[in-house]
């Protein structure tokens, strides 16, 4: 086994553009703000030597409101680091449009099981030395237009190069990017090698570029070619320079004069991985050209297990929580026990279910969770494809219930025209099989949902489904899945033992929509609802085994586990060696 020295000098700086900490915080917008948190989560319990360099988001993401016909409104979300975060005496400055801007930064600390500190640092340019317009760069997460992202994203990649150097936390450091939004931190990087090379930028040298190379690790989480930022030149020109401009040209990350963020991070990295084995083969896919590894995405363990399931891991599983691996041993946990606990879940989530919307669910009915963003390609509504179908499942084979949740940008029309036929279907479906959707989906609601529900269901249109999280959460409580296999499912899948597939793997995803709605259906009619009602044992078992199998493994602390092996510090890694990077 090999032992790496987390003592060392070595550190490693975490950018992300969202990250998901408390939900007093609206620093992240979903899945990829969730799991930079869950990542620094774990990097503290394992005292891993790590920072995060993100944005304040003074104005959140946003905050969510449907009429009753599910209509979605937005508004800003209304809150003070002042009141949250420590302010660091520090301040930093980078030019964007060729003016400098005031980089002030807050800091908030992640303390592990072990007491280990990861301090998370938030840059915030509304400063009174700002002009008005820079004052407002860092007051919304995936606001405004291109222009204006591109400027957040030099501020994060740049800027926070700056802050870190401010900071003194420059030196020996790898630097993760988590997605392609903080891609520029490597031309901040380049350029701090070809000043003290005494080269120049546009004409930067092999060694200065491997020097970056051999510091940087690259993240994608995006299997859709339109997901990856890209930004005309011109406009690259007016926000960085143009020697800036010219030095981008010149490196394989601008494609028909356009700046595409993605293969900048992919250029500039010694270690690139996808979030999942099937991600990382579609990534290989995509960018054929680049050496793309593949590391599974997991939930921080602590944080999303549910207080009746925590205690019940308490008295059975010694260890748990500094040792995810031994939620292997939920097996030997007694099924009346595992029952008693979800029962104790599912009480509390339709307590806040009732106390936020006056609805009132029945907790002896089979419910089924349907919770994520809200874009066409999710497909939350597949279920509702033949309504008449459902019912009759609701009626004649046992009652069902669902209860959503998800925004959808306020930029995403199919999105919001998702939601509302979702409320269309629930009205037309009546008394027959009640559906509620919640309002402003955030940690707080999801943490009660995953553990709440008696099916996690999730319906991607293969294979866009970089990874998903959203059941892992679910397993570490004890609910199984019924997912079309694509992202984690592929690995987490085991029919019938850790929940159940919708569809296959093999039909091809453009001929599979009938295939999968059938498969649903199927599925509810004559497998899980007849075990929910008839076999609750059965059921139970399942429910266990989801634990102990998909619990155990799909958790950020095996996750970070393998980015300290494989990414960070892997064995005869060194900085100062001659790396060969074929592209």
């Amino acid at each position: 086994m090999r032992i790496i020295d987390l003592e060392s000098d070595s550190k490693v700086a975490y950018f992300s553009m969202e990250v998901g900490l408390d939900p007093s915080l609206p620093t992240y917008s979903g899945g990829l703000g969730i799991l930079a948190g869950d990542t620094l989560r774990s990097g503290a319990d394992l005292r891993v030597p790590m920072v995060c360099i993100s944005l304040i988001h003074r104005k959140g993401y946003f905050h969510q409101e449907l009429d009753r016909e599910g209509n979605q409104s937005e508004r800003p979300v209304s809150w003070s680091p002042e009141d949250k975060l420590e302010p660091v005496d520090v301040k930093a400055a980078i030019e964007i449009d060729g003016r400098k801007v005031a980089i002030k930064v807050w800091r908030y600390d992640i303390k592990g099981i072990s007491g280990h500190i990861v301090p998370v640092y938030f840059l915030d340019t509304n400063l009174k030395e700002n002009t008005e317009e820079d004052r407002t760069l860092t007051d919304h997460l995936y606001g405004g237009d291109n222009y204006y992202r591109l400027r957040q994203e030099t501020l994060l990649g740049m800027g926070g190069v700056e802050v870190l150097r401010k900071l003194k936390h420059n030196a020996n450091t790898h630097y993760h990017m988590n997605e392609g939004h903080s891609a520029l931190l490597t031309l901040a990087l380049l350029e701090d090698e070809t000043k003290a090379n005494g080269h120049n930028l546009i004409n930067a040298s092999t060694i200065d570029i491997e020097t970056v190379r051999a510091k940087c690790i690259f993240t994608t989480h995006t299997p859709v070619p339109a997901g990856h930022d890209q930004f005309p030149m011109d406009m690259v020109e007016k926000v960085l320079g143009s020697e800036r401009k010219a030095a981008l040209q010149k490196l394989a990350c601008c494609d028909k004069d356009v700046l595409n963020m993605t293969y900048l991070g992919l250029f500039f990295s010694r270690y690139i991985n996808g979030v999942a084995m099937r991600h990382g083969e579609v990534s290989r896919g995509m960018f054929p050209n680049y050496p793309i590894n593949a590391i599974t995405n997991g939930v921080h363990a602590v944080t999303w297990t549910s207080e009746p399931f925590k205690k019940l891991f308490d008295n059975h599983i010694a260890g748990w929580r500094t040792d995810n691996l031994y939620l292997r041993y939920a097996m030997d946990i007694p099924l009346s026990e595992i029952k008693k606990a979800h029962t104790e879940a599912k009480t509390e989530l339709f307590k806040e279910i009732r106390l936020h919307t006056g609805k009132r669910l029945d907790s002896s009915l089979l419910t089924l969770g349907i919770a994520r963003r809200a874009t066409p390609y999710k497909r939350l509504d597949l279920i509702f494809s033949d309504i008449d179908r459902l019912a009759a499942i609701s009626r004649n084979v046992g009652p069902i219930q669902i209860i959503y949740a998800g925004k959808a940008h306020p930029q995403d029309e199919p999105g919001k025209l998702m939601i509302k036929r979702i409320h269309e279907a629930a009205a037309e479906l009546g008394d027959s099989l009640k559906v509620v959707y919640l309002e402003n989906y955030e940690m707080a609601i999801a943490k009660l949902l995953c553990a709440g529900v008696d099916i996690w269901v999730n319906t991607p249109m293969r294979p866009r489904e970089a990874s998903g999280t959203s059941g892992m959460k679910a397993a570490l409580n004890g609910v199984p899945s019924l997912s079309v296999l694509d992202g984690w499912w592929v690995e987490g899948h085991v029919e019938g033992v850790t929940g159940w597939s919708i569809g296959d793997a093999s039909t091809p995803p453009e001929e599979d929509f009938s295939n999968e709605v059938s498969s649903l259906y199927d599925k509810l009619e004559k497998v899980i609802i007849p075990m929910y009602y008839g076999g609750p044992y059965a059921f139970a078992n399942v429910m266990r085994s989801s634990i102990a199998f998909n619990g155990s493994f799909f958790n950020t602390q095996r996750m970070v586990s393998q980015y300290l092996c494989n990414a960070y510090f892997p064995v005869g890694f060194s900085v100062d060696e001659e790396l060969d990077f074929t592209r």
